[in-house]
């Protein structure tokens, strides 16, 4: 039986007979005097298992911390322990300049826990990469005071900068959720000035104010088919389905790939794939569309074929004829 073996019975044994007297741990454990007093003391200085000495109930027990006596470390396998080293390396990642102040702490005790295990944290750094496509900087201050706001349900002041028109706004907001898409954060909340659902990017909040009124509260139901039902991060109630026809080498990573949690997808004779999918409003879906160029078509609806060819007649002309001299 080898160590990370040992420390899963000895918690088993603990949490079974509450108090577990040497003998048992060592006819159990196969070990010695030395070797369970060694094991003993890495769980308490290592792990921060509370094992005490019983001298009464002559045996090892778990101390009672804050009502609980379960134990507050865990133990992993191999995989396990590489999965959460991964996972440790995406949440600092995650948390850069937003949640770094939050992670650091957690992240330190991962890194003596895992450490006890003999993994390298900083090799799981070198050999995975986690990259970030078009993250905006989000004010740490700002988001605190809106993930506050979102878990003690208290409405917000928001000072918001709409980027499209270049205009701000002081609202008053109930949030009701955050939303991470797309490597940035968002707050879909109730807002009292448009008396409607809408989701503020917390990057174009300038200001964020906590008030003492209780937000209003939303069922979830009516917050995804508001906020949810359309394509991407952009609500609205009038949903259309477009279809959309890939070409058969573009298809072979389109048919794949999840660009609504309600889309259909039916491979065509030729290789081609078609996909349809719900949205409501066009601009995202228009974007996506066109990154793939030629190699899609928009069959349906003719509005949204329409814009995919004024968007594309509008760049091409941009192209014709020489270059402006820089």
């Amino acid at each position: 039986m080898d160590r990370t073996e040992r420390f899963y019975r000895m918690t088993q044994l603990l949490h079974a007979r509450r108090v577990v007297s040497s003998q048992t741990f060592r006819q159990e454990l196969e070990v010695s005097v030395a070797t369970l007093k060694r094991d003993v003391e890495y769980l308490r200085s290592r792990m921060n298992v509370p094992i005490t000495w019983d001298r009464q109930a002559g045996g090892y027990r778990l101390e009672v911390v804050e009502g609980r006596s379960e134990l507050p470390g865990l133990w992993f396998s191999d995989a396990e322990a590489h999965a959460l080293l991964t996972l440790e390396h995406l949440l600092a990642s995650l948390g850069s300049g937003v949640l770094e102040a939050h992670l650091r702490p957690l992240a330190s005790r991962l890194q003596k826990l895992l450490g006890s295990r003999g993994h390298d944290a900083e090799a799981v750094r070198h050999r995975v990469r986690i990259l970030h496509q078009a993250r905006r900087l989000t004010g740490a201050r700002q988001f605190d005071a809106v993930a506050a706001a979102v878990l003690q349900r208290r409405r917000i002041r928001i000072l918001h900068h709409n980027r499209a028109t270049n205009s701000r706004t002081e609202r008053e907001v109930s949030p009701q959720r955050l939303v991470h898409y797309r490597d940035n954060w968002y707050l879909d909340a109730w807002c009292h000035l448009r008396e409607g659902l809408r989701s503020f990017a917390v990057d174009a909040l300038e200001s964020v104010h906590t008030l003492e009124g209780a937000a209003r509260e939303m069922p979830e139901d009516v917050l995804d088919a508001v906020l949810a039902s359309g394509y991407g991060i952009f609500s609205g109630a009038d949903v259309q389905w477009a279809r959309l026809r890939f070409s058969p080498a573009r298809a072979r990573w389109v048919a794949r790939e999840q660009w609504h949690p309600a889309q259909r997808g039916e491979s065509q004779p030729d290789g081609g794939w078609i996909l349809e999918l719900p949205y409501s409003d066009h601009r995202e879906l228009l974007m996506d569309v066109l990154r793939h160029g030629a190699e899609v078509e928009v069959l349906h609806p003719p509005a949204l074929r329409h814009a995919v060819a004024e968007e594309l007649a509008r760049a091409a002309a941009g192209y014709l004829g020489d270059p402006p001299a820089h």
